[in-house]
């Protein structure tokens, strides 16, 4: 059994194509059934997010199973076949292993070591799980997976340095009011994509008030839409800030958007109550003499980037010390792997030259007329040695091959060569188990 991936993501396809091929939670069973139902799968997992879309498919043939993942992705879209091979990346059995063990512990993400996407991993498993389109080996590979993923960020802690500017300004505020941002009012200033993401941050971080202004009051209403917060519009801007605990704000306007006046007119407003003032927008939109009022903390870009950088140094050292556990992971997967189609195919060998020597033997028997029970045993016991020498390197080797990526290469040459009937991947893995006292996960 083989396990092959096709797919495209943020680096080999713009969002335009990607959202071609983006499967929605609802229709993800009935796009999972149409793959299942390709030519030569045995089982798949479609992985779709934001920013990846990636099929995952267990085959008896590598060949037919990619074949199998890259007719199913070129029907999902409306793009040419030769368009979308463009944007396409294809990994045979090691390779797509490794992949989604890397994709589970975020070292494959846009901001590396993100969190979000072992939860979509996790969650593609288990959809297709309910659909009732993976199999034993796909079971297996998924869940090590998700346990990789969640090794990862334990030993590592790659996710707990934040690596972009509007989530630092985020965890900034946090780290101010002692990591606990509920009951605080949050205004921020501007719609664009930095203002976007720190506001949706902010709402997944317990702020309880967001208020949005931005110079075009439409776009103003549509984040706040999405995020529950409240639209202000930018010429009433002054009559907010003196309630809010924290500005986040981020414009594309030349000039300041915040004087120093209208900060201090807003801190009198609130003696006592202290205002801190994130402005993560170049050119800056608040006046850099507002830092000096009394009770106002007031930070820019350059200190949320010196933050970033240096975590991003942090992250790519635990990336370093994840790749060392994700191969761990893989190898101890192909032993699984291995063990699962070495150990029935040795039995299946020692049957049919069990069967054979038996045969002979009785055949032999048949034609030398009477013998002796002790000339009998002579027969049998040379009958059996002599299999045996001849099973016992083919066993040795084979038993070696299990511990590698290629083990299950071998058991299916070997199945091959000598027309073997083993038992179903199940029952295989029962055995693997039972025989070798193998790793189960």
């Amino acid at each position: 059994m083989f396990v092959v991936a096709a797919g495209l993501n943020h680096r080999t396809a713009p969002v335009a194509v990607r959202e071609q091929l983006a499967f929605a939670g609802h229709g993800l069973p009935a796009a999972l059934c149409k793959l299942k139902g390709e030519t030569g799968v045995a089982g798949c997992v479609i992985l779709s997010t934001c920013n990846r879309t990636e099929v995952y498919v267990a085959c008896n043939q590598e060949e037919t199973g990619l074949r199998a993942a890259k007719n199913f992705l070129g029907r999902s879209c409306h793009l040419a076949a030769a368009e979308l091979e463009g944007y396409l990346y294809t990994f045979n059995t090691h390779h797509a292993v490794r992949h989604l063990f890397r994709v589970a512990a975020g070292l494959d993400s846009m901001i590396l070591g993100e969190d979000q996407v072992l939860a979509q991993v996790a969650e593609a498993y288990q959809v297709a799980r309910e659909t009732g389109t993976t199999n034993n080996v796909l079971n297996t590979l998924w869940q090590q997976a998700i346990t990789a993923g969640k090794r990862v960020r334990t030993e590592t802690r790659i996710d707990a340095n934040t690596v972009s500017v509007s989530y630092a300004a985020v965890e900034l505020a946090r780290q101010v009011f002692n990591g606990d941002l509920a009951g605080r009012t949050v205004l921020v200033i501007g719609a664009g994509k930095m203002s976007t993401l720190a506001a949706r941050y902010l709402k997944d971080k317990g702020v309880t008030t967001v208020l949005v202004s931005n110079r075009s009051y439409d776009r103003a209403v549509a984040l706040a839409e999405t995020i529950g917060g409240r639209a202000i519009r930018l010429d009433a801007l002054e009559d907010y800030l003196c309630r809010a605990d924290i500005v986040i704000s981020c414009t594309a306007a030349s000039h300041y958007i915040l004087h120093r006046e209208q900060v201090d007119r807003a801190v009198a407003a609130r003696p006592g109550v202290p205002l801190m003032l994130i402005d993560i927008a170049v050119p800056r939109d608040i006046e850099p003499a507002a830092a000096d009022l009394p009770g106002v903390k007031l930070y820019d870009i350059d200190d949320l980037q010196q933050v970033v950088l240096a975590n991003l140094e942090e992250r790519k050292k635990a990336a370093r010390q994840a790749e060392t556990i994700v191969a761990a992971e893989v190898e101890a997967f192909f032993r699984w792997l291995g063990s699962l189609y070495v150990v029935p195919t040795i039995v299946a060998l020692k049957e049919k030259a069990g069967a054979i020597k038996e045969a002979e033997v009785r055949r032999a028997c048949n034609r030398l007329g009477e013998l002796t029970p002790r000339q009998q045993k002579i027969i049998a016991t040379m009958a059996n040695t002599i299999v045996n020498q001849l099973l016992h390197e083919a066993v040795v080797n084979l038993k070696t091959a299990a511990l590698t990526s290629r083990g299950h290469l071998y058991a299916e040459a070997l199945q091959q060569l000598f027309g073997l009937q083993v038992k179903d991947a199940q029952s295989a893995g029962e055995m693997a188990a039972r025989v070798e006292g193998g790793r189960q996960f």
